[in-house]
């Protein structure tokens, strides 16, 4: 496809790197690669640096997203002005956040779940305002879990939400679940059988299903992490490598 005296090719730094051809040219473009040099003739001479960037961003981007994982690689070969380390510790402690979040979930449903709803007097109802105050939540958004099937109230003469006991321990569940980072769309399925058998081990899953989730991004990052090392060392010592990263 191109040929050049010395050098990788840009095939070779696709099929070591398990991207296309096209993928590793717009990687170069983003500036996820340095700037490869060029022949007389116009083709591309990459290094072996070429395929540790494309390696690290690879496993970056399974732990963080492209769209940081972008950020990270692009501060890495120095634009835009950026501390590459910076943004790592960042990511780590999202992680760490997240993680936090669905081992909190886990409690407070286990929680909830062992309440004696049965023994909360009807009239112990509350309405919008109210329970979007308890949880700490705004009104609107006890009116999208509404729509959704996550959190439906029953209705007063006047067609005003009410929300019998029943009610706001699902808008509790659904209030941990959406904090530990579960979708909508998963909890659109979860909830009715939640509230046909109250399947609490259903909502443990759940949970246990995102903190795996969290997991092997976390080991992912980690790949990341030890790829972009061995390319933070050669940013000092290989100077052609560095020249050829401007913006």
């Amino acid at each position: 496809m191109e040929s050049r005296k010395s050098g990788l090719r840009t095939i070779d730094v696709a099929r070591r790197s398990g991207y296309s051809v096209q993928q590793v040219r717009d990687l170069e473009r983003d500036g996820v690669l340095p700037l490869a040099e060029r022949t007389p003739a116009g083709h591309r001479v990459h290094t072996e640096r070429h395929v540790r960037a494309a390696s690290a961003y690879r496993a970056l981007a399974a732990g963080v997203g492209p769209v940081e994982a972008r950020r990270i690689m692009r501060a890495v070969h120095g634009f835009p002005e950026s501390d590459p380390l910076a943004l790592l510790d960042a990511a780590h402690a999202r992680l760490h956040t997240e993680r936090r979040e669905v081992a909190l979930a886990g409690e407070a449903a286990g929680g909830i779940a062992a309440e004696p709803v049965g023994d909360v007097p009807p009239s112990d109802a509350m309405g919008v305002s109210q329970l979007a105050e308890a949880l700490g939540v705004r009104p609107s958004t006890l009116r999208h879990w509404d729509a959704e099937g996550l959190v439906v109230p029953r209705r007063t003469a006047s067609g005003a939400r009410t929300y019998a006991p029943e009610d706001v321990r699902d808008a509790r569940v659904v209030h941990q679940l959406r904090a530990a980072g579960y979708r909508v769309g998963p909890l659109r399925a979860l909830m009715p059988r939640l509230r046909r058998g109250r399947r609490w081990d259903e909502v443990l899953r759940a949970l246990a299903a995102r903190d795996a989730d969290i997991a092997a991004r976390s080991r992912a990052l980690l790949r990341g992490a030890a790829a972009l090392d061995t390319l933070l060392d050669g940013t000092v010592s290989d100077g052609a490598d560095r020249a050829a990263t401007g913006p």
